[in-house]
């Protein structure tokens, strides 16, 4: 048997040491550059795409609910116009008709007494 020289045991040891603080280091820096975007994300005052696409089926869902209100409200305008034509015509046949004067009478009416009159010294 060939004994294996101790020198390529510790190289294997340090390239696995070497390999694993590369690995180390290579997560660190995906941190720092996230971070880094992140911070320049907020600082543009952008949205993430999953933000952006929760308020796009927000907006959608309440655009359809309106639509379906205004529908709904026109049924109803529908519905109540004959009822309310109806009770107009109905009120309007129990009022007391009121007659004005015609304004020529209105000139012929006794006016207010003019105010006292002042008395200054």
């Amino acid at each position: 048997m060939t004994d294996r020289p101790k020198f390529f045991d510790d190289l294997a040891g340090v390239a696995g040491g070497a390999l694993s603080a590369l690995a180390g280091l290579r997560e660190e820096v995906a941190a720092m550059v996230r971070a880094r975007v992140d911070e320049a994300v907020r600082r543009m005052d952008l949205i993430k795409r999953e933000e952006f696409e929760a308020m796009a089926e927000l907006a959608k869902r309440a655009r359809a609910q309106s639509e379906a209100l205004e529908l709904r409200i026109a049924a109803l305008e529908a519905a109540a116009a004959p009822a309310a034509a109806a009770e107009a015509a109905a009120v309007e046949a129990t009022a007391p008709v009121v007659v004005e004067p015609p304004i020529a009478e209105l000139d012929d009416m006794p006016s207010a007494p003019d105010p006292a009159p002042e008395t200054g010294m």
